[in-house]
């Protein structure tokens, strides 16, 4: 079977991508660590495939990337929704939000990411976890 998650050959490539987060991802990687989301346990800088996406559940199969200036430009306009049906094709769901979003309306991101998942079902208590809203 081949690896497809995580693959050795991007660890390095993932670690920098880590310790370069961008101040949107540095804002809303604490509100989904250490479970905090509906006790869903999220992976930042995660490789699916040939890919990596900023934010991973595996348990969920849920992909959240983040919107940069540079997703705007003539060749990411090309390359994301390809890297996107590719990765969803494997059967994972993708969100997406803008840089902005994240830095302007962080709430209401966080409302949509609670939405978009099944109810509780363990994990930490008093961790963030609320009612759906």
């Amino acid at each position: 079977m081949t690896q497809i998650f995580n693959k050795k050959s991007q660890t390095s490539k993932r670690k920098i991508l880590r310790n370069r987060m961008p101040p949107s991802e540095l804002l809303l990687w604490p509100r989904l660590n250490n479970k905090q989301l509906n006790g869903f346990r999220f992976r930042r800088q995660y490789g699916i495939d040939r890919y990596v996406v900023d934010f991973y559940c595996p348990k969920l199969r849920l992909a959240i990337e983040i919107d940069g200036g540079y997703h705007r430009s003539s060749d990411m306009k090309e390359y994301d929704p390809a890297r996107q049906a590719a990765i969803e094709a494997i059967g994972i769901k993708f969100l997406r939000f803008s840089n902005k979003e994240i830095e302007s309306d962080l709430e209401g991101v966080m409302k949509k990411l609670f939405n978009a998942l099944p109810p509780y079902e363990g994990g930490r208590v008093g961790l963030g976890v609320k009612e759906k809203i």
